[in-house]
């Protein structure tokens, strides 16, 4: 359906004239009159009746009304939606219901009025071609790993250094400790079939395992967090490593445990992303923000791999 035709019926119906119509759309009396016989014609059926004061509505334009009105603001929704400035701020958090996750909920709640779009995607290269294209104004990610070079016009701060934390299931060997170094992690199979090569994080994971000799394994299908928990659950021999602010809830029975890591503590370098060119007026918002409630960690006893951009 012609938007111009729906808009000039609306206009038409508001000021009860064709001639009103066209002054306020800018064209001619033709012009309307055109519009509205093809609108008629696409629906089959009359829409006004002319009458000596002008055009009224008939039995069918005036059920056609409040649908055409909607239509417009449909239609003025969709170009905003898009529209840098008028659309949502729009921000890749990597997964639902990791740390960046948690960042812009509390963004959120420190800023109601800021319309947002969350959005998740696949990994760095990803994430830099949406900033650069203006598909999307942000993005949370770990900036430096080796073959995922920034390009210029991508800029980045970091804003959360993130512990990992050990999950086990309640019969493992490591399930009573407070707390485990990562020495002691040394000889036990810690299970994350999530890690995809060639992403920035398996680059993390594997210049952990090179540094402390760890043995993680990425073997079988990534069946999604329920069915990780459900296997550390029931296998004693087997453990994983989470974000200290994932946020994950699982059935009592299946007795987890979250364990810090320490000597040193794996931190996951969070930073957020943008093109420095990005106009949208709330991405100013976000960066201060993040500046502002960044964890500011003491990095003393903490370790990210080399290539991490710094704080």
């Amino acid at each position: 359906m012609d938007l111009d035709t729906v808009r000039t019926f609306v206009v038409a119906a508001d000021a009860g004239q064709f001639q009103e119509a066209a002054a306020e759309l800018a064209v001619t009396q033709q012009a309307v009159s055109k519009r509205i016989a093809a609108l008629e014609r696409g629906l089959g059926v009359r829409l006004f009746t002319r009458t000596a004061r002008g055009a009224r509505l008939t039995i069918d334009g005036q059920a056609f009304l409040p649908h055409a009105r909607e239509l417009l603001r449909v239609a003025e929704r969709a170009v905003a939606s898009v529209r840098t400035g008028r659309r949502p701020l729009r921000v890749d958090v990597i997964a639902s219901r990791v740390a960046p996750s948690g960042l812009m909920r509390a963004f959120h709640r420190a800023h109601p009025g800021i319309d947002l779009d969350v959005v998740m995607l696949f990994d760095i290269d990803a994430a830099v071609a949406a900033l650069r294209s203006g598909t999307i104004d942000a993005s949370f990610r770990a900036v430096g790993a080796p073959g995922h070079p920034l390009p210029e016009d991508i800029e980045s701060v970091r804003v959360l250094d993130e512990p990992l934390q050990l999950l086990t299931g309640p019969a493992h060997a490591l399930a009573g400790a407070r707390s485990v170094t990562v020495a002691q992690l040394a000889g036990h199979r810690i299970w994350m079939p999530g890690i995809v090569p060639g992403t920035e994080w398996a680059a993390y994971y594997d210049d952990l395992v090179a540094e402390f000799g760890l043995t993680i394994e990425a073997t079988g299908p990534n069946f999604g967090s329920d069915a990780l928990l459900d296997t550390v659950a029931d296998t004693p021999a087997l453990a994983t490593f989470m974000g200290e602010l994932t946020r994950l809830v699982w059935p009592a029975g299946f007795g987890l445990r979250r364990i810090p890591v320490t000597d040193p503590t794996p931190v996951y370098p969070h930073s957020l992303l943008w093109h420095r060119d990005n106009p949208h007026p709330a991405l100013t918002t976000l960066r201060a923000h993040l500046t502002t409630t960044a964890t500011g960690r003491d990095t003393t006893g903490t370790w990210t791999p080399d290539w991490a951009s710094p704080r």
